[in-house]
């Protein structure tokens, strides 16, 4: 079973991706800042990461710099979730590695075909 990861600060985000998710047959593992993201992502190295931008210790964008430029985790793919929207912040999220910059408010549907579309491709 693959293995997904979600860092975000909002708990009712983490609760609700991780039943979508989980009842479409992934595994999912949850932190509420960047600096537990960081460390379980380096101990359980997820098939995919679903990474909050503003957050407490380490924002989404430095998680996403350091597991991007890193030999072992660089393949990871990173969905990034933000509620800013500006230009900008998509300009970051790209150069920070993030393979897709969703703003919040999402459809949990949406992320659930973003997620299989990465981890379902046979």
């Amino acid at each position: 079973m693959k293995k997904i990861l979600i860092v975000d600060d909002e708990q009712d985000i983490v609760e609700s991706l991780k039943f979508v998710l989980e009842a479409s047959d992934y595994v999912c593992y949850c932190a509420y800042n960047g600096e537990d993201g960081l460390r379980l992502a380096k101990e359980i190295v997820p098939d995919l990461m679903i990474l909050d931008v503003m957050m407490p210790k380490i924002n989404g964008f430095k998680i996403s710099r350091l597991l991007k430029f890193d030999n072992k985790y660089k393949n990871i793919p990173i969905l990034m979730v933000t509620a800013r929207t500006q230009e900008e912040d998509k300009l970051i999220g790209e150069e920070t590695g993030a393979d897709e910059y969703i703003t919040k408010p999402f459809e949990l549907d949406d992320i659930v075909k973003k997620v299989d579309s990465y981890l379902k491709k046979d």
